[in-house]
C-alpha cells in the first residue's frame, strides 16, 4: 500500500553517492574527494531537480558519519540574499571548530541569487576559513556567480536527468510503494518533467493518488497538462483554417479542464518544432508568432484572449 503521509522525493533520496543516478560523471569525481577524506570549495551548477542538494548530503554524510549534522549548514541564498547573512549566520557557523573531523561544510544553494556585495563578503570569507571549512555552492546560472568565486572553487556542471534515468528512479518508487502502472504513465512523467528529478517524483506521488493504477490520462491530470493529442487536435483544424472547430478545443482545454494558458502554448510551441510536414520558413513565421504571444501573456494580457489571436494568427500563416 503506498505512504502518501510522507514526502517521497525525501523518502527515496539517495544517502550514498553511489546511489545517485544520471550523474556517474560527476559522482566518480566527488567519491575520489570523499575517499580521500577532503574535499574543496566546489560549484554545482545545472537545472532544478537534477541532485545538487542530494550530491551535499551525500558528501556530509559519507565524510562525517554520524556527526554529519553537526558539521554541516545548508542555507538557500534566494531567502537570505543580503550582505548581512554572509557577515553574520554563514561567518559564525564557519568560525567554530568542527566536531568529529578536519572541516566543516557549508551548502549555499543558489547562490546565483546573491548580491554582489554579498558575493564579495563571501569570497573573503572563504580564503579566511578554508582550513576548517568548505564552502559546496549550488546554482542554476554559474554566469551570475562573480569570478573571484568560481576561481576559487572546482566547477561541477551536473545534466537533466534522461528519459530512460527517471524511468529507472520512478520504478525503484513504484517499487517501494506498491504501486501499479501502466508503461505509458511513466513515460508521460518523463516527458512532462523535462530533466527534473524532483518534480518527476511529486507528480508520481500525486498521480498515485487517483485510483488504483496509474495510467498515462491520470498523470495529465494530475499535473493539470493538454495532452500532446488535444494540442495537435487544436492545430490540425488551425492548420485547415477551421478557426470555430479550434476555439471549441480551447475552450475545452481552459474551461472545462482548467488548463493554464502558459502551458497550452509551451506545448504549441513543441508540437509545430515537432511538426514533420511543416517547412522551415512556416515553422519560423508560426514560432515567433508564439514567442510574441507567450511574451505578452507573462506582461500580464488576458489568456484567453491571447490565445485567441495566436489561434488566429496562425489560421492567417497558414491560408
Amino acid at each position: 500500500m503506498a505512504d502518501f503521509g510522507q514526502i517521497w522525493t525525501e523518502k527515496y533520496r539517495p544517502v550514498r553517492l553511489k546511489d545517485m543516478i544520471n550523474q556517474e560523471h560527476i559522482v566518480s569525481r566527488l567519491q575520489a574527494f570523499v575517499d580521500s577524506g577532503s574535499i574543496p570549495h566546489m560549484l554545482f551548477a545545472g537545472p532544478p531537480g537534477v541532485g545538487k542538494t542530494t550530491a551535499a548530503l551525500c558528501i556530509a554524510r559519507e565524510l562525517f558519519g554520524e556527526h554529519w549534522q553537526e558539521n554541516y549548514m545548508e542555507t538557500n541564498a534566494s531567502d537570505e540574499r543580503g550582505i548581512d547573512v554572509i557577515r553574520h549566520k554563514i561567518k559564525n557557523f564557519a568560525r567554530t571548530k568542527p566536531l568529529g573531523g578536519d572541516f566543516k561544510i557549508i551548502f549555499l544553494d543558489e547562490a546565483d541569487a546573491l548580491t554582489k556585495d554579498a558575493q564579495q563578503a563571501l569570497r573573503r570569507t572563504m580564503e579566511i576559513y578554508s582550513k576548517i571549512c568548505r564552502f559546496v555552492l549550488s546554482c542554476n546560472y554559474p554566469s551570475k556567480v562573480i569570478e573571484p568565486i568560481q576561481s576559487r572553487t572546482v566547477v561541477f556542471r551536473f545534466r537533466p536527468f534522461t528519459k530512460a534515468d527517471m524511468q529507472k528512479m520512478l520504478v525503484k518508487v513504484a517499487t517501494g510503494e506498491g504501486v501499479k502502472f501502466d508503461e505509458g504513465a511513466l513515460e508521460a512523467i518523463a516527458e512532462i518533467a523535462s530533466g527534473d528529478a524532483r518534480y518527476s517524483t511529486n507528480l508520481f506521488q500525486a498521480a498515485s493518488s487517483i485510483g488504483d493504477k496509474l495510467t498515462r490520462a491520470t498523470v495529465f491530470e494530475a499535473a493539470a497538462r493538454a495532452r500532446p493529442e488535444e494540442v495537435k487536435n487544436l492545430l490540425k483544424f488551425t492548420f485547415a483554417g477551421d478557426f470555430s472547430k479550434a476555439r471549441d478545443v480551447l475552450i475545452d482545454l481552459t474551461a472545462n479542464k482548467g488548463i493554464s494558458g502558459d502551458l497550452i502554448i509551451r506545448e504549441i510551441h513543441k508540437q509545430i518544432v515537432e511538426a514533420e510536414n511543416l517547412p522551415d520558413l512556416k515553422k519560423v513565421e508560426l514560432l515567433n508568432s508564439v514567442g510574441e504571444f507567450e511574451f505578452r501573456m507573462l506582461e500580464g494580457a488576458n489568456e484567453i484572449i491571447q490565445l485567441d489571436a495566436l489561434l488566429a494568427k496562425i489560421c492567417a500563416v497558414m491560408k
